[in-house]
């Protein structure tokens, strides 16, 4: 009854109000947007100021001392405490790398994360929200099964944490340091390193046995580069065809399988400095972790977008295992053809999960 009273009430707003309060909103969350992509400028200015960083960072390095280094003098006041190391602690490699991380990988990473965020504002506005072309059936497919949604939403939390505590391990010091001080600055760069450090080989392991489970349905096939070239629908009149996953799911798959890997390759080099690998390799590695990381924080930002609020349906699949049959037939339709036979009402469903406990089936039908 409350969702009667509420339709009818929505329906009695004329078509020009309706109009004028959802560009209202979707203009004050663009706006929000572009205030916080300005304010990525003077961040980002900081990071490439490398002289300010290295004040910030080691402010009692002297010119006499870089001198002592670049020369090639070795002391006791300069030696690398690792056992047989001709390093010095302090050593011009390592300015190479903080000029290269400071000049290059950290405003890469701005422009990259903020720039998503003010297209994907910009796409929300001008072309909202994609809606079902076709009212809702009320009969259901099934499309991943519990163990399938656990494993997925286990490793899309560990990205997030991994990607907040590397932006801020990254970022951090320039914004809270100078809003909450030091002491809550120590806590913050404390945890972000302790998570960061621990959760990665996690995530490194939970995204291998993801990759293997989807594998089978993420081969490229010749359609996809249909569904590319009709940009997943957004140009032609009709849907372009996809299987179990679409074009778009599939760049995502290999996109993990490729640089996520190096991600997650590069991670353990840092995290287990203790296999003989050099300083320099592990600089080298530091620059190759972060590039990729920002990439594709970058790219899970469309990624989470498009799987929530961008399309209709879509969040259904990972939350409750089901897809409405129109919405299998509009993003999937060679994978409706194979299971539609398998749609079932909600009573079906609920009456299928009481009486086996739990998710209706254990695996993904066929």
């Amino acid at each position: 009854m409350t969702t009667i009273t509420m339709t009818s009430q929505r329906s009695e707003r004329p078509p020009w109000l309706r109009n004028v309060f959802q560009r209202g909103w979707r203009m004050g969350i663009l706006l929000l947007l572009l205030v916080a992509s300005l304010g990525m400028a003077p961040l980002a200015d900081a990071q490439a100021d490398t002289d300010r960083e290295m004040a910030t960072a080691a402010p009692g390095i002297s010119a006499e001392q870089w001198r002592q280094v670049r020369s090639g003098e070795t002391g006791p006041n300069y030696r690398d405490s690792r056992f047989d190391s001709n390093y010095n602690l302090i050593n011009a490699s390592g300015e190479t790398w903080r000029q290269i991380r400071n000049r290059w990988v950290s405003p890469f990473g701005l422009i990259a994360i903020g720039g998503m965020i003010v297209v994907i504002a910009l796409f929300y506005f001008i072309v909202g929200r994609k809606h079902l072309d076709e009212p809702r059936t009320g009969r259901k497919l099934f499309r991943w099964s519990l163990l399938m949604r656990s494993l997925h939403w286990t490793v899309a939390s560990l990205f997030i944490v991994l990607a907040l505590t590397g932006l801020n391990l990254l970022f951090g010091k320039f914004v809270f340091r100078t809003l909450f001080g030091d002491a809550v600055w120590a806590w913050m760069i404390s945890a972000s390193k302790v998570l960061h450090n621990y959760l990665g080989p996690l995530f490194g392991v939970l995204l291998v046995v993801l990759l293997i489970s989807l594998l089978k349905d993420n081969i490229p096939k010749k359609h996809d580069w249909v569904w590319f070239k009709k940009a997943g629908g957004l140009t032609g009149k009709h849907h372009p065809d996809a299987g179990f996953a679409n074009g778009g799911e599939k760049a995502w798959y290999w996109l993990l399988a490729t640089v996520g890997l190096v991600v997650v390759a590069s991670g353990f080099v840092l995290d287990f400095p203790n296999y003989g690998q050099s300083r320099d390799t592990m600089q080298w590695a530091n620059i190759i972790h972060a590039v990729g990381a920002l990439g594709l924080t970058a790219v899970a930002l469309g990624h989470i977008y498009i799987g929530t609020i961008g399309t209709e349906g879509s969040l259904e699949a990972m939350t409750t295992g089901y897809v409405d049959e129109t919405w299998a037939k509009e993003h999937h339709n060679l994978w409706y053809e194979e299971v539609k036979d398998q749609a079932m009402s909600e009573e079906e469903i609920a009456a299928l999960k009481s009486n086996s406990s739990g998710d209706a089936s254990a695996s993904k039908p066929s």
